[in-house]
C-alpha cells in the first residue's frame, strides 16, 4: 500500500474542519514532518489564522509515533481534544487505514478524588477530621459548591475540574482533590479502581496523541519520576509561555500560615517532643516573617538563616517520626499521614534549598496586604534544565504566533537553552527556525499608531494627557476598544475616569468572570473592555467589536521585580545587555501578543494604539516594533482618528 502524501492528508483534514488551506500551514506541516523524520528540533512561528493546530497534528498523526502536545491555556487544550483531534482523526481515517487514539492528561489535583469526597478532608482545626459537607452551611457559597460537587461526582465520566460548568472556587475544589504528594496511590486506596486521575493516566498510556499542559511537562522534566507516557515526538504550542510556566513549577515558597497548617497536621502523628520542636521552629520563622520587607535577598540574613535551619531540622525529625508511627485514634490514618507528610516534606525541601544556597537561585520576600509575607526561591534561569531535559531522545517542535523577538528566533532559543541558529557543538541540540507568516495582510488591515506627543509615563501618578488621548480614540472608534494596561491599578483608574466621561459601557477585568466579560464585549460594538495580563493573551474577538487595541505603556517588568532584575544583572555580569535580553524581550513578547488581539480574521480592520512615546523615540523602539505584526505605522494622531472614524462608519453601514 502506498503511503498517503502529506498534502493529501492536510487537504482532507482542512476540508473536514471547514477551513481553507494556506501556504503557511503547508510549509509548517512539511517542517514538522521533516523534524519527526530526522528526530530534530524546530522553532516555528505561525501567525494568527495560519491553522497551526492542523499544521502539526496532521504530520504527527501520519507518522504514527506517540506524540505529546503541551499547551499553555485550557482553551487550546479543549479545542484540540473536543474539536480538532476528533475531526482530524475522522478525516484521515480513510487514507491512514487506522484511527489514532487521543487523550487529555493533567496534574492529579485537576481531578476529583473519590477518597477525599467520601472520607472527608483532613482539616486544620483542633478536632482533626470532620465532614466538610456537613460543616459548610448549605446556604453559604462554599456549602452550595460542595453539594454541587457531590452531585457532579455521581454523573461525571472524567472527574476533570474543567468539565464542571459552572466552575467552583479553589477553596471548594481543594476539599475534594489531592496533590500527587498527598495521594495514597491506587493500590492502597479503597477507591483506586475507580480513580479518575488513574483512569486518565491509563487512557494516556494507550493514546497515540496525549494533550497536556506546560506545567505537567515541567513536572515531568524536573521531578525525575515520569508522569507522561514514553513518547517519540513533543510539540509545544503557545511556546512563548513555556519558560514562565517551567519557572513557576520550579519555584518554592514558604509562609507562616503554610508552616502552621503543617504543624497541626503532623501533631497527632508524632510524639509530643517532635511536634513541639516543629511548633517552636514555626514560631521562630513567623517572628522573622513579621519583619520581612519585600525585595530580593542577595545574602540570606542571619535571623532568617537560623530560623530556616531549625525549621529544616524539625521538619526532618517529623518526617522520620511520621514514617514510624501508627495512631489508632486517628480515623483513616493513611490519608491523614500522607497529607501531613506532603506538607512537612515541602517545608523541608524549601528550607533546605534556601539554607544550602545556590548561585543559580534567587531568594526574595513578597508582602501582601491581606496574606502577609511570603518567602520565595526560584531558579535564575531554566535554560540549562530545558536543554538537558527537553531536547533529549525525541523530536521537539515549539510553535507560537510570537517566537521571533526583535526579528529573529535567537532570543527565545537562548531562553530554552539552545545556541544561536546554525551553531553546533557536542552538547548543543541543533535546531532550525521557520516563520511561516500569516494569511492576513497586516499593512492593509491594521495601523500601528504611537502617540509620540504624550509625556513619557512615570512610575506613579495618573497621566492626564494619556486619559484625554484614550477618550478621544474611543470616541473616534465608536467604542469597540480593548484596553490593555500594564497594571491593574492603571486599568481601574482608566475605567473610573472614562465611565464618567464617555457614554460607552466600559467593562473591567475582575468585575465578572473573564469568559463573561469577553462574551459581553463581543456582543456589543459600543462596549470597551479594560484589563491587564490575561487580556493581553486570552482574547479572541474577531469582527467589528474589537477595532481598537490600546496599550497604555510598554509593559516592561517592574524595576523591583526580584527575579527579572536578578536575571538582568546576571546577563550583564556575563558581558551581555541585560536590559535588552530580559526587560525588552519580556515587553516585546507581551506587546506582540497584545497587538495580535486586533486582527483575528481576514475581514478585520483596526488600529493598535500605543500611548507610550518611547516606542517611537527610544533606541529600543525599533527592536520592539520588529516583533509586532507588520502594520502600517504612524505617529500622526489625526490620521489615527480619521482611520478609526472611517472603520467605525463602515462597520455601522454593515449593521455592526
Amino acid at each position: 500500500m502506498t503511503k498517503p502524501s502529506l498534502p493529501d492528508l492536510l487537504h482532507a483534514a482542512v476540508s473536514a474542519v471547514g477551513g481553507t488551506e494556506r501556504p503557511g500551514q503547508v510549509a509548517m506541516a512539511e517542517a514538522v514532518a521533516e523534524a519527526i523524520d530526522d528526530n530534530s528540533h524546530r522553532l516555528i512561528q505561525a501567525g494568527t489564522g495560519t491553522g497551526k493546530s492542523l499544521g502539526y497534528l496532521v504530520p504527527a498523526l501520519a507518522h504514527g509515533e506517540r506524540v505529546v502536545v503541551a499547551t499553555a491555556t485550557l482553551a487550546l487544550q479543549r479545542q484540540l481534544v473536543e474539536r480538532d483531534l476528533p475531526r482530524t482523526v475522522d478525516a484521515l481515517h480513510p487514507q491512514l487505514r487506522r484511527r489514532p487514539q487521543f487523550a487529555m492528561l493533567k496534574g492529579r489535583s485537576n481531578y476529583l478524588c473519590l477518597h477525599r469526597l467520601h472520607e472527608g478532608a483532613p482539616q486544620d482545626e483542633e478536632e482533626g477530621l470532620f465532614d466538610q459537607f456537613e460543616a459548610a452551611a448549605p446556604s453559604s457559597k462554599l456549602g452550595q459548591d460542595l453539594l454541587r460537587l457531590r452531585d457532579w461526582a455521581d454523573e461525571t465520566e472524567t472527574g476533570d475540574r474543567d468539565d464542571l460548568t459552572p466552575g467552583v472556587s479553589d477553596k471548594a475544589w481543594s476539599q475534594i482533590s489531592v496533590s500527587s504528594r498527598e495521594c495514597l496511590g491506587a493500590t492502597k486506596c479503597a477507591y483506586g479502581a475507580e480513580c479518575f486521575a488513574e483512569a486518565a493516566r491509563e487512557r494516556a498510556k494507550l493514546a497515540d496523541v496525549v494533550v497536556t499542559n506546560h506545567a505537567l511537562l515541567a513536572i515531568d522534566a524536573i521531578e525525575g519520576a515520569p508522569v507522561l507516557p514514553q513518547h517519540e515526538v513533543l510539540i509545544v504550542d503557545e511556546a512563548h509561555e513555556l519558560v514562565s510556566r517551567v519557572t513557576g513549577v520550579a519555584t518554592g515558597e514558604l509562609t507562616p500560615g503554610q508552616v502552621n497548617r503543617a504543624v497541626k497536621r503532623a501533631a497527632k502523628l508524632v510524639d509530643e517532643k517532635t511536634a513541639d520542636s516543629l511548633q517552636t521552629a514555626s514560631e521562630s520563622f513567623e517572628r522573622v516573617m513579621e519583619l520581612a520587607l519585600p525585595g530580593r535577598l542577595e545574602v540570606v540574613p542571619e535571623d532568617l538563616a537560623y530560623a530556616l535551619m531549625i525549621l529544616r531540622e524539625a521538619a526532618r525529625n517529623v518526617i522520620s517520626a511520621i514514617g514510624a508511627t501508627r495512631d489508632k485514634s486517628v480515623q483513616d490514618e493513611d490519608a491523614v499521614r500522607k497529607q501531613a507528610l506532603a506538607a512537612v516534606e515541602n517545608i523541608h525541601a524549601v528550607a533546605e534549598r534556601i539554607t544550602i544556597g545556590s548561585e543559580y537561585d534567587v531568594v526574595w520576600y513578597e508582602r501582601h496586604d491581606r496574606f502577609g509575607a511570603t518567602l520565595r526561591v526560584a531558579p535564575l534561569s531554566v535554560s540549562g534544565l530545558l536543554r538537558e531535559k527537553l531536547f533529549e531522545d525525541r523530536a521537539v517542535v515549539l510553535t507560537s504566533a510570537t517566537l521571533k523577538i526583535g526579528g529573529d528566533f535567537n532570543g527565545v532559543a537562548a531562553s530554552l537553552g539552545l545556541s544561536p541558529e546554525g551553531v553546533e557543538g557536542d552538547d548543543v541540540p541543533p535546531w532550525k527556525g521557520l516563520d511561516v507568516g500569516s494569511p492576513f495582510d497586516y499593512p492593509k488591515q491594521g495601523i500601528l499608531y504611537v502617540a509620540k506627543h504624550l509625556a513619557t509615563p512615570g512610575r506613579e501618578g495618573t497621566r492626564g494627557d494619556m486619559m484625554d488621548e484614550l477618550a478621544e480614540l474611543i470616541e473616534a472608534a465608536g467604542g469597540r476598544t480593548l484596553g490593555l494596561f500594564s497594571s491593574m491599578r492603571g486599568a481601574k483608574a482608566a475605567a473610573e475616569e472614562l465611565r464618567g466621561r464617555l457614554d460607552n459601557p466600559i467593562l473591567l477585568q475582575g468585575e465578572e468572570t473573564l469568559g463573561e466579560l469577553i462574551k459581553n464585549f463581543a456582543a456589543d460594538p459600543k462596549t470597551c473592555l479594560f484589563g491587564t495580563l490575561s487580556l493581553w493573551q486570552g482574547v479572541d474577538v474577531p469582527g467589528p467589536s474589537c477595532q481598537l487595541v490600546v496599550m497604555d505603556r510598554i509593559p516592561f517588568p517592574r524595576p523591583d521585580d526580584p527575579l527579572m532584575s536578578a536575571r538582568q544583572k546576571s546577563v550583564e555580569e556575563h558581558g551581555g545587555n541585560g536590559f535588552m535580553a530580559v526587560a525588552a524581550t519580556h515587553a516585546a513578547l507581551l506587546m506582540a501578543q497584545g497587538a495580535g488581539r486586533l486582527v483575528r480574521a481576514t475581514g478585520d480592520k483596526g488600529v493598535v494604539a500605543v500611548l507610550d512615546p518611547r516606542l517611537a523615540t527610544a533606541r529600543y523602539g525599533s527592536f520592539l516594533r520588529a516583533t509586532l505584526p507588520d502594520f502600517w505605522y504612524t505617529t500622526d494622531r489625526n490620521q489615527a482618528r480619521r482611520s478609526l472614524a472611517a472603520i467605525d462608519a463602515a462597520a455601522k453601514a454593515d449593521g455592526a
